[in-house]
């Protein structure tokens, strides 16, 4: 690999500089309530929320690079937006050229982790900032940058920002709403196009990657699907053969964007009989009764109360299961609403209101012994007065085939 930077490139642009593309004041709100006085962000998504969607192409993929790591940070001082800082790698600079940074306090001279740590406290010093309670992502922090840090920054106090990071990102704009709207479509589509082209005698493995192209052809970066057929609870791709007369169920996450479509959709091999019709029709009952209340001003919790006395109507109760969590960037994100998650996390919005422009996922499943794994996950965004299912096509029977 060459680094090539020479004239003959685009001229730069300067359209986005100092134009912060998240909302400062409540990061800086945020911070106050944390007692922070400054950030050194580490983890990819936040670091892309904090860049307006930037994501450096080069490790998109991975971060391992010889012995080290790339490790970019951005660097944060409360209630001074416009001195934020961003460290890097030098093909960086490729970027900058093209006017991706909004920031101008740029460092792109690093390759390896303990070297981005020393630029960032350098950067940070050099803002006055080297003091005081200095937020990091401990666990987005490999010890070998921390290590440096600790040394750098003697006189600042390192502790965990994670939660004040995750806050920020509760609150969807509508340019991330409509990210969100299209991934899910994205990914419902990709499912429905796999059933029509698929039926009895495919692999479970075949149907994963036939998910992988069909999300990637539509711009999604596919990140996972969890399959069943019939009985067969394992969700891992493998050689299971889709037999006649059994059920799919595909579940699956696209990321298009940098943000998460993740939803379920059903199939059968052939027209549907009654009872499967009563039983996926149950499990829209509970997802139904779980959306009835939700808009801007409900109770987080409030959402388990409607999905739990809907699923006590239900003749196959004691196999179902409901569950809701946020989605955004990350799939769990906030609002946190229940405690049994996985993976687990405080119920922290579970007695607060919730606002306009978060975004749940609500998922109801049935673990039916006989006629197999059914389900139905729905992306939700949080309007001021009432809510938006992303993405909710398909949620019948979809047969092979068709």
């Amino acid at each position: 690999m060459s680094f090539a930077y020479s004239e003959g490139n685009p001229p730069e642009d300067l359209s986005k500089l100092h134009k912060p593309p998240f909302d400062t004041d409540r990061l800086d709100r945020l911070m106050e309530e944390a007692g922070l006085d400054a950030l050194l962000v580490t983890s990819k998504h936040s670091i892309q929320y904090l860049l307006g969607g930037y994501r450096f192409f080069f490790y998109d993929y991975m971060d391992a690079h010889g012995l080290s790591r790339y490790l970019p940070f951005f660097v944060y001082l409360k209630g001074r937006p416009l001195d934020s800082g961003y460290v890097g790698v030098p093909m960086e600079k490729y970027e900058k050229q093209l006017g991706t940074f909004w920031v101008s306090n740029l460092d792109l001279k690093n390759f390896k982790s303990p070297g981005f740590a020393g630029a960032a406290a350098e950067m940070l010093k050099g803002l006055g900032g080297g003091k005081g309670r200095v937020g990091i992502e401990v666990g987005f922090m490999p010890i070998d940058a921390y290590t440096v840090l600790k040394d750098a920054l003697p006189d600042a106090e390192l502790v965990d920002a994670t939660f004040s990071l995750e806050i920020l990102r509760a609150l969807k704009t509508p340019e991330e709403l409509t990210i969100m709207r299209e991934a899910s479509e994205k990914v419902v589509d990709s499912m429905l196009a796999v059933i029509k082209s698929h039926g009895p005698g495919v692999s479970k493995r075949a149907l994963f990657e036939a998910l992988r192209q069909e999300e990637t052809k539509r711009g999604l970066k596919f990140e996972y699907a969890l399959t069943n057929i019939g009985t067969a609870f394992n969700r891992a791709p493998y050689d299971k053969i889709w037999e006649e007369g059994e059920t799919l169920a595909l579940d699956s996450g696209g990321n298009y964007k940098g943000y998460i479509g993740d939803l379920c959709r059903m199939a059968y091999t052939s027209e549907p009989d009654q009872e499967l019709i009563d039983l996926l029709g149950q499990i829209e009952e509970v997802q139904q009764a779980a959306r009835s209340g939700l808009k801007a001003g409900a109770i987080g919790g409030d959402i388990f109360t409607w999905a739990n006395d809907a699923l006590a109507k239900c003749s196959a109760r004691e196999q179902m299961f409901f569950s809701a969590h946020g989605m955004g960037i990350v799939s769990h994100e906030a609002p946190w609403l229940m405690s049994t998650a996985v993976p687990t996390y405080p119920a922290y919005h579970a007695d607060k209101p919730l606002e306009a422009g978060m975004v749940v996922s609500i998922e109801t499943e049935l673990h039916h012994t006989k006629r197999g794994f059914i389900k139905l996950e729905d992306t939700v965004a949080i309007t001021a007065d009432g809510c938006e299912g992303y993405g909710d096509h398909g949620r019948g029977w979809n047969v092979a085939g068709r």
